[in-house]
């Protein structure tokens, strides 16, 4: 028995070892746009989400440590601060390859304006986000920033709010438009408004004429390899995070969502064909107080929803058209007193006779005060590969994982 529990300790560390060597371990640029293989993501998260759970379960003199194999990755390093880029090998997921500025210098944001959108002002977040090289961008305090004109993004870079409370509310927000390898992290992201019919830059040699935007809290616009993650983002004039136009390989993670009505777009038409690629991880977000629907509304592509917490909605939860294939997976549903709002699922712009044949799943959801998923389909494995980005956990452990879905008050030198 003694040559067992030492077997059995053994094994605990070398994976809690062999956890944190993968979570330090560089990373190269992806050759393309998609995700190449589902199945290798599934079996590599899934290998990440038991080490973390067990980890927890075994070692609980690390209370930092949640279940929550993004946050079990960076969060326990009391040095977080001075090895802010460990982040980029933390994300999971179809995103999971966004590497954001990581390698790249920190460049430090210590200006909240945004007079000129064409010739911005170093120090500024704007001037920051339109550079070439890649950029781990932060914030010197704590600011909010008010921005004329949409913040459009240029590839490789990182905005990292840890450390500070940043908020970027009042105007129009972030745009990610054929870009690639943008991780968005740690930000306030809210009452987002529209803007646009003027010229703003979006890269030190190139500025252009901006038509009306939607007033989107983040825009993915034909982006790919992007992740959104522990952001807190409500009330906003469109949508809160919103995805068209063949973006592909995204996970949005650990956000706090509310007072919003409609949350989450995931494809641009029912027609455009570009988005039957796409491929969208929703996973360990808290959908709150003050929400209607979309979480996610979903057209063509591919949608892994995994161990969120829907503590709210008034309409529906998560809904699509155009075929897409949803795969629910350990969720927690509560639904709405309402009568008539206890379906987690809405099926938009198609009679019963189109609908049945859409591949949408539950399993392992956790449906409460009369919460209920209609599925759909024929369940086909191939299809469902490739809305698979990783392993679910029970949805008994939603609260735990979820706990501190949002922007995180981190303090230097001490764990977040």
């Amino acid at each position: 028995m003694a040559s067992l529990s030492l077997l059995s300790s053994f094994i605990c560390v070398f994976s809690f070892l062999l956890l944190c060597s993968s979570c330090s371990s560089a990373r190269t640029a992806p050759s393309s746009a998609a995700v190449q293989d589902p199945e290798l993501v599934v079996q590599e998260v899934i290998r990440s989400i038991n080490a973390s759970v067990a980890r927890r379960r075994r070692l609980a003199e690390l209370s930092c440590n949640t279940g929550n194999p993004i946050d079990d990755c960076w969060r326990c390093d009391p040095n977080w601060e001075q090895n802010r880029q460990q982040l980029a090998d933390c994300a999971i997921g179809f995103g999971k390859n966004a590497m954001g500025g990581k390698n790249g210098k920190i460049y430090v944001v210590t200006d909240p304006s945004d007079d000129d959108v064409v010739t911005p002002k170093p120090g500024t977040l704007r001037y920051a986000v339109i550079q070439k090289e890649p950029l781990w961008i932060i914030f010197a305090h704590d600011m909010t920033i008010k921005l004329k004109e949409e913040l459009i993004m240029n590839s490789y870079k990182t905005i990292d709010g840890r450390g500070s409370t940043v908020h970027i509310a009042g105007g129009p927000c972030i745009t990610v438009q054929y870009v690639t390898n943008v991780i968005i992290h740690g930000l306030n992201i809210h009452d987002c408004k529209q803007g646009g019919n003027t010229y703003v830059r979006d890269s030190p040699n190139h500025y252009g004429w901006r038509t009306l935007s939607d007033g989107d809290g983040v825009s993915i616009f034909g982006g790919s390899h992007i992740w959104v993650d522990h952001n807190t983002l409500y009330n906003c004039q469109d949508g809160l995070v919103d995805a068209i136009h063949g973006s592909t390989a995204i996970t949005i993670s650990n956000n706090h969502f509310s007072r919003h009505d409609k949350v989450m777009l995931l494809g641009h038409s029912d027609s455009y064909s570009a988005d039957k690629n796409m491929q969208v991880t929703i996973a360990f977000n808290h959908f709150g107080e003050g929400l209607v629907q979309r979480m996610p509304r979903c057209r063509l592509g591919y949608f892994h929803v995994v161990n969120n917490d829907y503590t709210h909605w008034e309409m529906y939860a998560v809904g699509g058209s155009g075929n897409p294939t949803i795969n629910s997976q350990g969720n927690r549903f509560l639904a709405p007193n309402k009568r008539f709002s206890k379906e987690v699922t809405k099926r938009e712009d198609a009679p019963e006779n189109q609908w049945r044949s859409w591949n949408w799943r539950s399993e392992g959801d956790l449906f409460l005060n009369g919460a209920y998923f209609t599925p759909s389909g024929v369940g086909a494995s191939s299809t469902y590969a490739r809305a698979s980005s990783l392993g679910a956990r029970s949805s008994s452990l939603v609260g735990m994982i979820t706990a501190r879905a949002g922007a995180l008050d981190c303090s230097k030198g001490s764990r977040c």
